[in-house]
């Protein structure tokens, strides 16, 4: 009996170790790491990244296994007990777990929690099967928990995935940071990294001019009309469109083509691209980059043209969203 008791305080104590760790070290392991070691091919971190963006099964696999870590420590104190001093009565009850509670304490949750601070990533990747397989074997007890959550999300009218990409914000601007107090990343990089994670959550129609209020000159029009309306709007490209019918745009013309001369009525117009208005400022900005294009026409899932983007103003935006 003494030897199934000694068995199960050790295994008390050690998944008490696991769990109490296991917790410190996955809120201390920057979500960027598990993300690239995800993108690397890494299983483990793989699955500790979906238990990170899962925090309600998470919480509730941290939590049974530290009450099944317990309840074996108090089992294994009742077999000593008993074992030792069949006769004790209510006094050793009272004393056994008093003198085994520093054991549990040091070696169950002050020394692994440490030691998980310390070092999060380069443990986590050591008890990460055994954390992974838990929460899977725990998985009858603890979706119970996952659907309260559920409930409780759609009673608020909110979901967690705006803090998590807070959360994740947060984490990256932490990692700019770090890469300037070492000369990794100068101010003006770390301003631009940060705007264009921003930028990456916008959608290009809250960035663009609308059609109404662009520059535009018609097609029937001379290139000294046309630079007149250039340099009295101080603009350096010119959206063309139809003199008569629909209206609709040709393309753009850029003031110095214009300025270089030419014939009077032959104007050296520019195709534009055309941008979907629910793409990312960054991707939008990227398709301006790969086409060479200064500006481009954004539209609407029906083809309708609704506004006009430029490079000029996605790249200040960038700048912007970084204050």
């Amino acid at each position: 009996m003494i030897w199934w008791a000694a068995l199960l305080m050790c295994l008390g104590v050690a998944s008490s170790a696991l769990f109490s760790g296991s917790e410190i070290g996955l809120y201390r392991t920057p979500r960027l790491r598990l993300v690239l070691d995800t993108m690397a091919g890494d299983r483990i971190a793989g699955g500790l990244l979906w238990l990170v963006n899962h925090p309600t099964l998470f919480v509730a696999t941290i939590l049974v296994g530290n009450n099944l870590a317990n309840y074996l420590v108090s089992l294994a104190i009742v077999l000593a007990t008993d074992t030792f001093f069949t006769h004790g009565g209510v006094w050793v009850e009272v004393a056994a777990p008093l003198v085994f509670s520093p054991l549990l304490f040091v070696y169950g949750e002050l020394f692994p929690k440490n030691l998980f601070f310390q070092a999060p990533s380069r443990l986590l990747r050591k008890v990460g099967p055994v954390l992974l397989s838990c929460a899977i074997a725990f998985l009858p007890i603890t979706v119970f928990l996952w659907l309260l959550g559920k409930l409780i999300e759609l009673l608020l009218g909110e979901s967690p995935q705006r803090v998590q990409r807070s959360l994740a914000r947060a984490e990256l601007r932490a990692v700019f940071e770090q890469g300037q107090q070492v000369g990794v990343l100068q101010p003006a990089q770390q301003r631009l990294a940060e705007g264009l994670f921003t930028l990456a959550g916008v959608p290009v129609s809250r960035l663009a001019t609308p059609i109404g209020r662009a520059t535009k000159g018609r097609d029937d029009m001379g290139r000294g009309e046309l630079i007149k309306l250039a340099q009295r709007q101080r603009a350096p490209l010119l959206l063309i469109e139809e003199s008569a019918g629909e209206r609709r745009l040709l393309g753009y013309v850029r003031l110095i083509d214009l300025a270089l001369g030419g014939n009077d009525r032959e104007l050296p117009l520019r195709s534009l691209i055309s941008v979907p208005n629910h793409e990312s400022a960054v991707a939008a900005l990227m398709r301006l980059f790969d086409a060479g294009a200064p500006l481009g026409r954004v539209v609407d899932e029906n083809g309708r043209v609704v506004g006009i983007v430029t490079q000029t103003a996605l790249t200040e935006s960038m700048f912007r969203g970084s204050r």
